[in-house]
């Protein structure tokens, strides 16, 4: 039998010659059929409870983004790696969304984007952590996109997982609402795949409501094509950024040429933007547009541009496994 050696296998050993390489990592396989079925975790009713009262305000600004917190992690094993005979030992670093130097810019548009999209606050490994994720529409009318690393990441899937629409620096406008069920690619639930870096959450209703009856929703599309303008939205929270503002890239989209299937966008988001959405047909004046990808991953020798997963069969199947959950 033929071996298979998966994106990730490669952008990681780039990693180890670079000495920094891939900054995380993902994407969808338009071509690919979608295999099994998407995997989901779901919180018990006293884990659902416990993060209804867990994020404060306080704790949300505390919040360190998830990717921030994987590049330190790298950077201990890197500092750890083992040395003989004169010849230091290049340890691979765990991927981290890195920061990239095309400027983005607040968002002060206004329209349905600013209520759809929010950050995502958990628990990772005992530490508090935050990413960015968007409403869609829904059967369910309580579905939520972001990445794969924003709900499970190294064997474990997160804890006290909530979704904060229109985020504002401690403030939650639409209330805090908490995943009844997180769920990802198959690919990446087995293997961390970063060629299917993508997740979903199925919030619980609030106060009788269901999410996007309150905060609206976005659209969706799948096997729509490369090489096309995109607008790309993150509360990224590392440096330079807070995480206190929506953040938006606009420009042309295209098609990486390395070793993915995804779509890439010059930007500068950092950590915490993981898992934010991009839109093709994305309209200012109404803040609407068609969800086709995810904030995921950058190479650190190709530092001016971002990546996003491609939208194909694979996370069809995740959504609709998601939205009659």
């Amino acid at each position: 039998m033929r071996r298979h050696r998966t994106a990730a296998g490669i952008l990681l050993a780039v990693g180890a010659l670079f000495t920094g390489g891939l900054v995380h990592a993902g994407a969808a396989n338009a071509t690919t059929a979608p295999g099994p079925s998407a995997a989901a975790h779901t919180p018990s009713a006293a884990e659902q409870h416990k993060a209804r009262t867990f994020w404060t305000a306080e704790r949300m600004r505390g919040a360190t983004p998830l990717d921030l917190l994987l590049t330190r992690k790298a950077a201990d094993k890197e500092l750890k790696a083992p040395r003989s005979s004169g010849r230091s030992t290049t340890v691979a670093p765990t991927p981290a969304l890195a920061s990239f130097p095309q400027a983005g810019a607040p968002w002060t548009g206004g329209g349905a984007v600013v209520a759809t999209s929010g950050r995502v606050f958990f628990t990772f490994q005992g530490r508090t952590a935050s990413c960015t994720g968007n409403a869609v529409t829904s059967q369910n009318a309580s579905t939520v996109i972001t990445a794969g690393h924003c709900v499970k990441y190294q064997g474990s899937w997160h804890t006290n997982w909530v979704f904060v629409p229109a985020y504002d620096n401690g403030n939650a406008p639409y209330g805090q609402w908490t995943a009844a069920k997180t769920l990802t690619t198959p690919q990446w639930e087995a293997s961390e795949d970063i060629n299917y870096d993508v997740g979903a959450a199925v919030v619980a209703p609030l106060n009788g409501a269901t999410l996007t009856s309150v905060v609206g929703a976005q659209g969706i599309q799948f096997n729509g094509g490369y090489n096309k303008p995109m607008y790309a939205f993150g509360f990224p929270a590392a440096s330079p950024y807070d995480g206190t503002k929506l953040i938006h890239c606009s420009g042309n989209s295209s098609k990486d040429f390395l070793f993915s299937q995804d779509h890439s966008l010059a930007c500068n988001m950092t950590g915490g933007s993981s898992g934010g959405p991009w839109f093709t047909g994305f309209t200012e004046a109404t803040g609407t547009g068609l969800q086709v990808s995810v904030n995921s991953f950058g190479y650190t020798f190709l530092p001016n541009r971002m990546f996003g997963p491609y939208f194909g069969d694979v996370v069809k199947a995740l959504y609709d496994k998601a939205q009659v959950s």
